[in-house]
């Protein structure tokens, strides 16, 4: 038994774990002593693993496009902020107390430029 369960196994090593099942039922005369490993159960732990693989797959591209679908949106609901600031100022003007109210900073606040001195020669 493999000590740490919790984490997957490295492809490789699966694709060498399905050589060996398939080498095992190409086996006709196998008989095992342990009825737990059995071609029909076997088969059936095959299967098993596939179905859930599968569904693994299919929940990975529902959670891609979910993904997608909120991205989509959230990036909507940006545009649409920024939009609104715009409106705000076109209505209000840039130095107005509802254009500050939306977190945006008044003209008035902003220092006005200085001219640097020459430096002397």
């Amino acid at each position: 038994m493999a000590k740490n369960q919790a984490r997957r196994i490295d492809p490789t090593i699966l694709q060498a774990d399905l050589g060996v099942i398939a080498a095992v039922q190409a086996l006709s005369d196998y008989a095992p002593a342990n009825s737990a490993y059995a071609k029909a159960k076997v088969t059936a732990q095959l299967d098993a693993t596939r179905a859930a693989q599968e569904a693994e797959r299919a929940a990975q591209a529902a959670l891609d496009s979910a993904r997608d679908d909120a991205n989509a949106s959230e990036w909507d609901l940006h545009n649409l902020a920024l939009a609104l600031k715009e409106q705000v100022i076109a209505q209000y003007g840039k130095d107005s107390n509802q254009a500050q109210s939306l977190g945006l900073k008044k003209k008035s606040e902003y220092k006005a430029p200085v001219r640097k001195a020459k430096a002397a020669a």
